[in-house]
């Protein structure tokens, strides 16, 4: 089990205390899906928004099944977006075809999967993650991932709330807490 794991490490929650609204727009971003189709964050209007960057091969993967959990107890209130990336020592080495199987096969993944992405702050940092870690586009946080399984929470309106180490359990009450 990695160090960071057994110790608490990476827990960390980043909260907007002063619920700072965005410079620019959540909802004017995109994404593809895993299966090729366009993801319209104008949709998820209404909806909280948890985002997290994933890898299949990450001592924090078992989090897909309380994602799945999480996805499945809220539906109505919140959507979970899985950004698969290969930024934190390769341990997302394969395909989309062949994460998607993954997800499905070992988990039963049935909440959104993005093709996979660059999450961590450089030229090729998408879009929707240089939202998240910017705050003259979200308005309060800087933090990118931490590393795999770090989580981001967006409100019903559009504004960024919380931050979340990949420490922190999807189905932990700091989580949970936020739909009811």
């Amino acid at each position: 089990m990695e160090a960071g794991k057994l110790f608490g490490l990476r827990a960390g929650i980043r909260k907007n205390k002063d619920n700072v609204e965005p410079i620019s727009s959540f909802y004017d971003l995109r994404a593809t899906s895993i299966n090729g189709t366009e993801i319209n964050f104008e949709n998820l209007k209404g909806r909280h928004v948890l985002i997290v960057n994933t890898a299949s091969g990450c001592g924090y993967t078992n989090q897909l099944s309380d994602l799945k959990k999480l996805h499945e107890l809220y539906k109505d209130e919140m959507v979970v977006i899985g950004f698969p990336s290969n930024d934190f020592k390769k341990q997302e080495k394969l395909s989309d075809k062949e994460i998607a199987s993954f997800c499905v096969v070992n988990f039963g993944v049935s909440f959104l999967l993005s093709q996979k992405i660059v999450v961590i702050k450089g030229s090729e940092q998408h879009e929707v993650f240089q939202w998240l870690s910017n705050k003259n586009k979200n308005g309060w946080n800087d933090k990118a991932p931490e590393w795999n399984f770090s989580k981001y929470l967006v409100d019903k309106k559009g504004i960024l709330t919380h931050y979340f180490g990949p420490g922190v359990e999807p189905l932990s009450k700091e989580i949970t807490a936020n739909f009811v």
